[in-house]
């Protein structure tokens, strides 16, 4: 079984205004404790490169190319539930080596009446995906979910 990093948290703020924080990547430096800037063309679009500065816990910085697989903008279904999707795929040298391929998935969904659920995954992939360090990126994403929180429920 591959590692499979992740993390899921409750918002209280509608769910068009915490993908607005998440497609404000200019913002990032400002609330996001784990991806500290992006370099992405504005507004992003499926296929367009994204490049990723990430801090890890212990302070040390890392520099991931990506590119956007998918952009679901919010839809809302017959019962209510709105639904959003980001995704992107790593493209850096392991990757283009076979040794580590990664995609990493930001869905959120709301009820009506219910908080916002951010969900967040990373499907890992490859022989040396041990080295691409899934325990730390798994808590990279559990500070993310926090401040992206904390920032949609401060504009709300």
């Amino acid at each position: 079984m591959e590692p499979r990093p992740s993390a899921r948290i409750e918002i209280d703020a509608p769910l068009e205004l915490v993908w607005s924080v998440m497609l404000d990547t200019a913002s990032y430096g400002e609330w996001n404790p784990f991806v500290e800037r992006v370099e992405c063309p504005s507004p992003a679009s499926v296929g367009d490169p994204i490049v990723l500065h990430v801090r890890w816990r212990n302070g040390s910085t890392a520099r991931s190319p990506e590119r956007i697989t998918a952009l679901e903008h919010p839809t809302t279904d017959d019962e209510g539930t709105t639904t959003a999707c980001l995704a992107y795929v790593y493209e850096g040298l392991p990757a283009k080596l076979g040794l580590v391929r990664g995609t990493r998935f930001q869905r959120l969904s709301q009820r009506p009446g219910g908080p916002t659920v951010y969900a967040t995954v990373e499907e890992f992939s490859g022989p040396l995906v041990g080295f691409a360090g899934p325990g730390r990126v798994a808590d990279g994403f559990e500070r993310h979910a926090a401040g992206l929180k904390q920032r949609a429920e401060s504009l709300r």
